[in-house]
């Protein structure tokens, strides 16, 4: 069974039936998984449907109900992708957000909804330090040391954020451009996830004077101050 929130209770209940109960890691379940509208729940729908008979008859209520209740759920979460995809077409401040590298109408959508117009910092590290983007600083003697980001304030955001990030490195390749020199140079320098880290930082930077100036902010990938 796929580790879940309810796994170890169905477990239990399997055990009284005298069956022997593996739980699966959910990282493990990708092998699983197929690709276009058919999920993984298809697939383990077909792989045990031959088994189904041999369960006694309260194992096979609990096994359908919960395979429906998960083919209901993957749709229900296709459809809120779509809303918010079209959401974020039709607000003028998300267009202006997708056009930054690793923003999406999800990633869009939040900021909107975080930030609003981003009057409520001064400037972009405030900004940064709010969402958790920022080295820690570690004081003694009077000498300051750096260590790992805060992580402070809305875990959600940053974690968009840094995805996004790691989707613009996974794209990097071969690439020439100024960008993606820079990009290049930074994980030769500071290593993949602090290059990730910076990147998502700059992105969050560069979403605020998006949402402050709005139509007036001129986005230039040759011109992007990396």
């Amino acid at each position: 069974m796929e580790a879940c929130t309810g796994a170890h209770h169905w477990a239990r209940l399997f055990r009284q039936y005298g069956h022997t109960v593996k739980l699966m890691a959910p990282k493990f379940v990708a092998p699983y998984r197929m690709s276009g509208k058919r999920g993984k729940n298809d697939r383990l729908r077909r792989e045990i449907s031959p088994h189904l008979e041999h369960l006694p008859a309260f194992a096979h209520r609990c096994i359908g109900d919960l395979l429906t209740h998960a083919v209901r759920l993957e749709e229900r979460i296709t459809e809120y992708d779509h809303a918010i995809r079209e959401a974020a077409k039709q607000d003028s401040r998300s267009r202006c957000l997708m056009q930054l590298p690793g923003i999406g109408p999800t990633t869009a959508s939040t900021l909107t909804a975080s930030l609003g117009e981003g009057h409520d910092f001064r400037n972009g590290r405030q900004l940064a330090a709010w969402v958790g983007l920022v080295p820690g600083q570690y004081s003694s003697g009077g000498k300051a040391r750096l260590g790992r980001i805060t992580k402070a304030g809305d875990a959600y955001l940053r974690s968009l954020l840094v995805m996004g990030a790691r989707s613009i490195l996974a794209g990097l390749g071969e690439k020439q451009d100024r960008f993606s020199r820079w990009a290049h140079s930074l994980v030769e320098r500071r290593g993949y996830w602090k290059a990730a880290i910076a990147i998502a930082a700059k992105n969050l930077r560069l979403a605020k004077a998006v949402l402050h100036y709005g139509e007036d902010f001129r986005l230039n990938r040759s011109s992007q101050p990396y």
